[in-house]
């Protein structure tokens, strides 16, 4: 896999430049000393040990950064016309209008200089993962699967579950709170059945609170509390805007309390749902700032929301926009290695290795 592309380096090269320039002034300083006398000759080769150490200490970090791996903790794919054809259908009701089939994502990777990705289970094909499974077996050193929870009354979506993440070696599941039976929580019987045996077999769940966290936060603790093994993964920010009112203020400072449990992660993902603003999304910085301050970035992961973000800034605008907004707001380069790809490729060890 391309994994030091100049464009997956470009984010890391940016925080580690003012090093070397404090190297050059240091040599261009000694160079306008008068002759040296015996003190300052020891003074002007301190100087430069030090200046060429810098150098060299900032060389081996621009070739390190250049190495980090690039992965995309969020994106769909689903069938395309011919697939279609050839028996993966999609949901009644749920037909895409946009193109997301794996050829077009890799297309859009390779430009972007993205080396992995996540792939969630699209609603467009519901419950039905065949589509995605073929594309995890096609390429199983580049994506790894999140599959979609089924929280029907029977139970019958716990063997599903267990069926996916064992036998089909998808590595996440999703709660998304609004397929729950009318009236339902997602801290009902089977819900919790569900986020136990994800937690039992070593899968994070990734919920999307896409009504907003103020509707859900009171399950979400519920869950972090009876549940401390199983991972949680935020979607979206949890769907937090830049705050305009108490509200809105209140909202997100509780998705930031959630913090406070070890087991929470969250993706700085779709940026473009949670801005306020067109392209490149700055509004989002000092978003961003706070949950890197409460978090930390070792829990925080970039994740695009492919093919959703094609028509709103491009796929390699998604991950462009992550350089424009952390330029905004103090993020050093280690930070940055945690947000692009370190944070998920922890998170789910052993992922985009080569075979």
């Amino acid at each position: 896999m391309a994994s030091s592309s100049s464009s997956a380096a470009a984010p890391c090269r940016r925080f580690l430049c003012p090093l070397a320039a404090t190297a050059s002034r240091a040599l261009l300083s000694s160079s306008r000393t008068p002759p040296p006398t015996g003190r300052r000759l020891l003074l002007s080769t301190t100087v430069a040990t030090i200046a060429a150490a810098m150098s060299a200490s900032s060389q081996r970090d621009i070739s390190a950064a250049s190495s980090c791996k690039v992965v995309d903790s969020h994106l769909h794919v689903w069938a395309s016309p011919q697939q279609v054809k050839e028996g993966y259908s999609y949901f009644p009701g749920q037909e895409p209008t946009l193109r997301g089939d794996a050829d077009f994502l890799l297309e859009c990777m390779d430009e972007a200089g993205v080396d992995g990705a996540l792939i969630v289970q699209p609603i467009n094909h519901m419950f039905d993962h065949s589509l995605v499974t073929s594309v995890l077996k096609k390429y199983p050193s580049k994506f790894i699967g999140c599959c979609l929870a089924n929280p029907a009354d029977d139970g019958s979506g716990i063997k599903q579950l267990e069926h996916l993440i064992v036998q089909e070696k998808y590595r996440a599941v999703r709660f998304n709170p609004s397929l729950w039976p009318s009236g339902q929580k997602m801290t009902n019987e089977v819900g919790k059945s569900l986020f136990a045996k994800a937690g039992e077999l070593g899968a994070p769940v990734g919920i999307m609170v896409m009504k907003g966290i103020g509707l859900y936060i009171q399950e979400i603790e519920e869950l972090c509390r009876d549940y401390p093994e199983t991972t949680i993964i935020l979607d979206h920010m949890a769907f937090c805007k830049p705050p305009t009112n108490n509200e809105e203020e209140k909202a997100f400072f509780s998705f930031l309390s959630l913090s406070r449990f070890p087991q929470v992660y969250v993706k700085y993902s779709a940026l473009f749902r949670i801005s306020r603003e067109a392209y490149p999304y700055v509004d989002t910085a000092q978003l961003l700032s706070r949950v890197i301050s409460n978090y930390g970035a070792n829990r925080i992961m970039w994740g695009s929301d492919f093919p959703f973000v094609v028509p709103e800034c491009g796929y390699k605008g998604a991950k462009d926009a992550v350089s424009h907004v952390t330029g905004k707001i103090s993020v050093s380069p280690s930070d940055m290695e945690w947000i692009l790809g370190k944070t998920v490729s922890q998170l789910f060890q052993g992922a985009w290795v080569a075979p």
